[in-house]
């Protein structure tokens, strides 16, 4: 079995090398697909150099074709547009496309939500968040953390996808 990992465009970003080795333990691949925004806060480099961890970053990329094989999803880190667009349905990047795919297809999916606090706060995060859990996707919610919400910690993560196996 293989597990997908979409990173966005948060300012946590950044942990997804350590999410990427974590999930390396319980699967074989790790395929990661970056929103166009996550660009903006990790470089690819930085992903596409960890063994065992395959970066696609195009449509055309052959571990993706003809469809992404099944496979458990994780959002990591979601940030608040990304929450929505998914909980609206829209794909307009790869790595909501194969999101999307995977939710209409049933595949456990999770999204580890990192918003600031007036972001959770905003009445659409609640709802979005509301939206995806009604379609059978597991909500992470985002942690305090000296007085300001991020996303939830890697053990936390690990152990949600661990359920889901």
């Amino acid at each position: 079995m293989l597990a997908y990992l979409i990173v966005t465009g948060t300012t946590t970003a950044p942990r997804a090398g350590e999410l990427v080795a974590g999930l390396l333990g319980m699967f074989e691949q790790v395929i990661t697909i970056a929103t166009p925004h996550a660009a903006r806060v990790i470089a690819s480099r930085d992903l596409s150099t960890i063994p065992g961890n395959r970066l696609v970053e195009s449509y055309f990329d052959a571990a993706i074709l003809p469809r992404p094989p099944d496979g458990l999803l994780l959002v990591a880190p979601c940030s608040f547009n990304s929450l929505n667009k998914l909980a609206h349905g829209i794909a307009d990047n790869l790595a909501l496309s194969v999101a999307a795919e995977a939710i209409g297809r049933g595949t456990p999916v999770l999204v580890a939500v990192s918003v600031n606090p007036p972001l959770w706060r905003h009445p659409q995060a609640a709802r979005s968040a509301a939206t995806l859990r009604e379609w059978g996707v597991t909500v992470i919610d985002p942690a305090e953390e000296e007085g300001y919400l991020r996303m939830a910690s890697k053990e936390v993560i690990l152990s949600a996808v661990h359920g889901k196996l």
